[in-house]
Protein backbone atom coordinates (compact mmCIF):
# COMPACT_ATOMS: atom_id res chain seq x y z
CA UNK A 1 0.00 0.00 0.00
CA UNK A 2 1.05 3.20 -1.08
CA UNK A 3 1.58 6.18 2.04
CA UNK A 4 -1.47 7.94 0.60
CA UNK A 5 -3.84 4.77 1.52
CA UNK A 6 -4.42 4.10 -1.99
CA UNK A 7 -3.37 0.55 -3.13
CA UNK A 8 -0.65 -0.03 -5.62
CA UNK A 9 -3.36 -2.27 -7.87
CA UNK A 10 -5.70 1.13 -7.19
CA UNK A 11 -2.75 3.21 -8.60
CA UNK A 12 -2.21 1.09 -11.41
CA UNK A 13 -6.03 1.18 -12.20
CA UNK A 14 -6.13 4.95 -12.46
CA UNK A 15 -2.70 5.13 -14.85
CA UNK A 16 -4.02 2.88 -17.05
CA UNK A 17 -7.35 4.90 -17.24
CA UNK A 18 -5.34 7.95 -17.67
CA UNK A 19 -3.10 5.98 -20.47
CA UNK A 20 -6.27 5.15 -22.25
CA UNK A 21 -8.05 8.65 -21.98
CA UNK A 22 -4.46 10.31 -23.42
CA UNK A 23 -4.59 8.19 -26.37
CA UNK A 24 -8.37 8.73 -27.03
CA UNK A 25 -7.81 12.54 -26.35
CA UNK A 26 -4.87 12.37 -29.06
CA UNK A 27 -6.44 10.31 -31.63
CA UNK A 28 -9.36 13.00 -31.82
CA UNK A 29 -7.16 15.74 -31.78
CA UNK A 30 -5.18 14.46 -34.53
CA UNK A 31 -8.21 13.95 -36.65
CA UNK A 32 -9.32 17.22 -35.72
CA UNK A 33 -6.44 18.90 -37.35
CA UNK A 34 -5.47 16.63 -40.13
CA UNK A 35 -8.25 14.08 -40.44
CA UNK A 36 -8.87 10.25 -39.67
CA UNK A 37 -6.34 8.75 -42.60
CA UNK A 38 -3.78 10.69 -40.42
CA UNK A 39 -4.20 8.48 -37.12
CA UNK A 40 -2.57 5.84 -37.12
CA UNK A 41 -0.82 3.64 -34.00
CA UNK A 42 2.57 4.36 -34.98
CA UNK A 43 1.53 8.05 -34.96
CA UNK A 44 -0.41 7.93 -32.11
CA UNK A 45 2.68 6.09 -30.25
CA UNK A 46 4.89 8.94 -31.54
CA UNK A 47 2.46 11.76 -30.15
CA UNK A 48 1.92 10.22 -26.92
CA UNK A 49 5.57 8.70 -26.54
CA UNK A 50 3.92 5.36 -25.79
CA UNK A 51 5.09 2.39 -27.80
CA UNK A 52 3.10 0.58 -29.90
CA UNK A 53 2.66 -2.34 -27.56
CA UNK A 54 1.45 -0.18 -25.00
CA UNK A 55 -1.26 0.81 -27.23
CA UNK A 56 -1.91 -2.31 -28.22
CA UNK A 57 -2.21 -3.04 -24.07
CA UNK A 58 -5.52 -0.71 -24.35
CA UNK A 59 -6.47 -1.17 -27.44
CA UNK A 60 -6.90 -4.05 -30.26
CA UNK A 61 -6.11 -1.35 -32.73
CA UNK A 62 -7.32 2.00 -34.54
CA UNK A 63 -11.16 0.94 -35.12
CA UNK A 64 -11.13 0.16 -31.46
CA UNK A 65 -9.62 3.69 -30.52
CA UNK A 66 -11.82 5.31 -33.17
CA UNK A 67 -14.95 3.56 -31.50
CA UNK A 68 -13.99 4.99 -28.19
CA UNK A 69 -13.58 8.36 -29.40
CA UNK A 70 -17.10 7.90 -31.18
CA UNK A 71 -18.78 6.95 -27.86
CA UNK A 72 -17.10 10.18 -25.93
CA UNK A 73 -18.88 11.87 -29.07
CA UNK A 74 -22.30 10.31 -28.08
CA UNK A 75 -21.82 11.51 -24.48
CA UNK A 76 -20.63 15.14 -26.20
CA UNK A 77 -24.26 15.13 -27.98
CA UNK A 78 -26.29 13.98 -25.52
CA UNK A 79 -25.20 16.64 -23.35
CA UNK A 80 -25.67 19.40 -26.09
CA UNK A 81 -29.41 18.49 -26.83
CA UNK A 82 -29.47 18.43 -23.74
CA UNK A 83 -28.43 21.58 -22.84
CA UNK A 84 -30.53 23.08 -26.16
CA UNK A 85 -34.13 21.71 -24.74
CA UNK A 86 -33.77 22.87 -21.40
CA UNK A 87 -36.28 25.95 -20.89
CA UNK A 88 -38.15 25.19 -23.72
CA UNK A 89 -41.34 26.81 -23.06
CA UNK A 90 -43.42 24.30 -25.62
CA UNK A 91 -42.11 20.78 -27.10
CA UNK A 92 -42.50 21.93 -31.03
CA UNK A 93 -39.87 24.61 -29.53
CA UNK A 94 -37.88 21.69 -27.74
CA UNK A 95 -37.73 19.91 -31.02
CA UNK A 96 -36.82 22.73 -32.78
CA UNK A 97 -34.18 23.38 -30.31
CA UNK A 98 -32.69 19.97 -30.26
CA UNK A 99 -32.51 19.34 -34.20
CA UNK A 100 -30.55 22.71 -34.50
CA UNK A 101 -28.19 21.73 -31.83
CA UNK A 102 -27.86 18.35 -33.54
CA UNK A 103 -26.48 20.28 -36.72
CA UNK A 104 -24.38 22.72 -35.15
CA UNK A 105 -22.75 19.53 -33.09
CA UNK A 106 -21.89 18.26 -36.32
CA UNK A 107 -20.66 20.98 -37.98
CA UNK A 108 -18.47 21.96 -34.87
CA UNK A 109 -17.05 18.42 -34.54
CA UNK A 110 -16.48 17.04 -37.79
CA UNK A 111 -14.21 14.55 -37.22
CA UNK A 112 -16.01 13.31 -34.33
CA UNK A 113 -19.25 13.40 -36.38
CA UNK A 114 -17.23 11.14 -38.75
CA UNK A 115 -15.96 8.70 -36.05
CA UNK A 116 -19.77 8.92 -34.83
CA UNK A 117 -21.91 8.09 -37.93
CA UNK A 118 -18.74 7.55 -40.57
CA UNK A 119 -16.25 5.67 -40.19
CA UNK A 120 -16.79 1.49 -40.11
CA UNK A 121 -17.21 0.06 -36.67
CA UNK A 122 -18.99 -2.70 -34.81
CA UNK A 123 -20.69 -0.06 -32.49
CA UNK A 124 -24.58 -1.39 -32.76
CA UNK A 125 -27.90 0.94 -32.40
CA UNK A 126 -30.80 -0.78 -30.52
CA UNK A 127 -29.13 -4.09 -29.94
CA UNK A 128 -28.10 -5.73 -25.88
CA UNK A 129 -24.69 -4.72 -26.32
CA UNK A 130 -25.48 -0.96 -27.20
CA UNK A 131 -23.13 1.32 -24.81
CA UNK A 132 -25.57 3.62 -22.66
CA UNK A 133 -24.21 6.40 -24.65
CA UNK A 134 -25.34 5.57 -27.88
CA UNK A 135 -28.80 4.78 -26.24
CA UNK A 136 -29.06 8.15 -24.19
CA UNK A 137 -28.19 10.13 -27.20
CA UNK A 138 -31.19 8.42 -29.08
CA UNK A 139 -33.11 8.83 -26.09
CA UNK A 140 -32.45 12.26 -25.90
CA UNK A 141 -33.46 13.07 -29.80
CA UNK A 142 -36.80 10.52 -29.04
CA UNK A 143 -38.14 12.22 -25.86
CA UNK A 144 -38.54 15.96 -28.27
CA UNK A 145 -40.22 13.82 -30.48
CA UNK A 146 -42.46 12.02 -28.05
CA UNK A 147 -43.39 15.07 -27.04
CA UNK A 148 -44.83 16.16 -30.43
CA UNK A 149 -45.86 12.65 -31.28
CA UNK A 150 -49.56 11.13 -31.34
CA UNK A 151 -47.71 8.14 -33.06
CA UNK A 152 -47.72 4.65 -31.34
CA UNK A 153 -44.65 4.03 -32.76
CA UNK A 154 -41.77 7.02 -31.20
CA UNK A 155 -38.87 4.59 -31.51
CA UNK A 156 -39.49 4.38 -35.63
CA UNK A 157 -40.31 8.37 -35.83
CA UNK A 158 -37.42 9.04 -33.81
CA UNK A 159 -34.87 6.65 -36.49
CA UNK A 160 -37.20 8.73 -39.18
CA UNK A 161 -36.15 11.82 -37.65
CA UNK A 162 -32.60 11.25 -36.91
CA UNK A 163 -31.83 10.00 -40.55
CA UNK A 164 -33.33 12.90 -41.28
CA UNK A 165 -31.14 15.13 -39.19
CA UNK A 166 -28.08 13.13 -39.94
CA UNK A 167 -29.02 13.27 -43.76
CA UNK A 168 -28.68 17.28 -43.28
CA UNK A 169 -25.61 17.17 -41.05
CA UNK A 170 -23.99 15.57 -43.90
CA UNK A 171 -24.98 16.66 -47.07
CA UNK A 172 -24.54 20.55 -45.51
CA UNK A 173 -20.86 19.46 -44.40
CA UNK A 174 -19.55 18.11 -48.10
CA UNK A 175 -21.03 21.38 -49.49
CA UNK A 176 -24.05 19.73 -51.19
CA UNK A 177 -26.60 22.28 -49.93
CA UNK A 178 -26.50 25.62 -50.19
CA UNK A 179 -24.97 27.13 -46.59
CA UNK A 180 -27.05 30.20 -46.37
CA UNK A 181 -30.11 27.99 -46.00
CA UNK A 182 -29.64 26.05 -42.88
CA UNK A 183 -31.90 27.67 -40.32
CA UNK A 184 -34.79 27.42 -43.44
CA UNK A 185 -34.07 23.32 -43.63
CA UNK A 186 -34.27 22.47 -40.21
CA UNK A 187 -37.29 24.83 -39.23
CA UNK A 188 -39.33 22.96 -42.22
CA UNK A 189 -38.13 20.15 -41.19
CA UNK A 190 -39.51 21.28 -37.61
CA UNK A 191 -43.21 21.96 -39.09
CA UNK A 192 -42.65 18.72 -41.74
CA UNK A 193 -42.43 16.54 -37.86
CA UNK A 194 -44.90 18.31 -35.86
CA UNK A 195 -47.68 18.27 -38.69
CA UNK A 196 -46.81 14.89 -39.88
CA UNK A 197 -46.29 13.02 -36.55
CA UNK A 198 -49.34 13.74 -34.98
Amino acid sequence: MLSSGVTIGERRARDRAARRRLIVATARKLAESEGWDAVTTRRLSSEIEYSQPVLYKHFSGMDAIAEAVAIDGFAELTDALRAAGSGAAKPDEKFRRIAHAYIEFARDNPALYDAMFTRATTLRFAADDTPSQLSTAFAGIRSAVEAISDTSDVDTATEVVWAALHGLATLSRSGRLRPDHEFERIELLADQVTCTVR
